[in-house]
């Protein structure tokens, strides 16, 4: 693990945070960063050995994840997406389509959350139709990153004939039906391409078929939340660590001539650092305490892995709140930097599962009921 660590911190150190603030401020795509990732075998963290990944875990997944958002959280954010798809792919594909996402040749995606059902992603209303050998998808996916350079996506539909919530295929960006309608122009995470994806008789063979016909929403819950959870948490922990970073070190740099004083020297603004400390910290060691949870079953896994998600995405919007604050005005200025992770911060609550949907699961563990009945 220590190898891919001083990896992605060559990458990171050397071509994301050159990109960053291009990437950010014309919401271009990371190619360079993805690139070098996926060549580095980074990509090919969560994909095995027997298909020429690294046979890590979703701890060193995590650690990426982590490092990426602290310099670029829209690289963060489709390293995320990437591995929540391979999260599918190692259970369901193909060895062909393992081996090239192993290898950086397959850029992984979620296509999940629809117009008609929101961010409850796990209802979807697209539907799947059989013809003969092949099926043909019909749906319009609300928000998918990397919607225009995935390799294919994990796409979601209901089910063929079986009873269950959904099923899902893996469908490649070229195939026919399949378009983009228009560009991703956010408020943040601005390179990440996020954008509706539409299928209108899509054709696909019935081959595609990611898991047993009616059986999404297991892979969803067994596989793709603890990923994306995890992996959203270690996002939310690398902007939170940089802005806390970026944070004191302008506190301590900028200075009252008249009274020969800093920023820092203001009992009120260490203050804020400190709050902004405790919380970067204290979500850091839930999202260890999940990781451990996970990697050794244990019983309370499931609530850590939603707890984690909830706790750290309300922590970055904080966080990032208070570095907009200390910094005042000079916050406004991209120079400075914490205005990016603010606004990058932002899309941790909404994306699905959104906080309040989180805190709807977790009342319903709390309280004895059935978390997802």
């Amino acid at each position: 693990m220590d190898d891919i660590n001083k990896t992605v911190e060559s990458i990171a150190s050397e071509v994301v945070a050159h990109d960053a603030e291009s990437v950010d401020r014309e919401g271009a795509f990371p190619e360079r960063g993805i690139e070098a990732l996926g060549k580095a075998g980074v990509l090919g963290v969560l994909s095995a050995k027997e298909v020429g990944g690294r046979g890590e875990g979703l701890r060193a997944a995590a650690a990426v994840v982590e490092r990426l958002a602290s310099t670029c959280g829209s690289t963060a954010m489709v390293a995320t997406m990437h591995f929540s798809g391979v999260a599918v792919l190692e259970q369901h594909a193909p060895d062909e389509v393992r081996r090239a996402a192993a290898t950086g040749k397959h850029l992984s995606t979620l296509a999940f959350s629809e117009a008609g059902s929101r961010s409850q992603f796990w209802a979807p209303v697209g539907t799947a139709r059989a013809d003969g050998k092949d099926v043909v998808l019909n749906g319009k996916k609300s928000f998918s990153t990397s919607a225009s350079h995935a390799t294919a996506y994990v796409w979601s539909s209901r089910p063929l004939a079986a009873e269950g919530a959904s099923t899902l295929w893996l469908v490649p960006t070229g195939t026919l039906g399949v378009r983009v309608p228009s560009r991703f122009d956010g408020l943040g995470l601005r390179g990440n391409d996020s954008a509706p994806i539409v299928a209108e008789d899509a054709r696909i063979p019935e081959s595609a078929r990611l898991g047993p016909d009616g059986g999404g929403l297991d892979i969803m819950l067994g596989a793709v939340l603890p990923t994306f959870n995890v992996l959203s948490t270690a996002f939310c922990v690398g902007l939170m660590e940089a802005a806390t970073e970026r944070t004191a070190a302008h506190a301590a740099a900028v200075r009252f001539e008249h009274t020969d004083s800093t920023l820092a020297d203001l009992p009120t603004v260490r203050a804020y650092i400190a709050r902004m400390r405790v919380k970067t910290d204290a979500t850091r060691a839930l999202l260890l305490d999940t990781l451990t949870a996970l990697e050794t079953a244990r019983a309370d896994a499931t609530l850590r892995v939603l707890e984690c998600k909830a706790a750290a995405g309300e922590a970055a919007t904080e966080v990032t709140d208070l570095a907009m604050r200390v910094c005042g005005g000079a916050a406004y200025r991209r120079d400075v930097g914490v205005e990016r992770m603010f606004r990058d911060a932002r899309a941790s609550t909404v994306m699905a599962p959104t906080t309040d949907h989180l805190y709807e699961f977790i009342g319903r563990a709390v309280c004895g009921m059935p978390v997802f009945g």
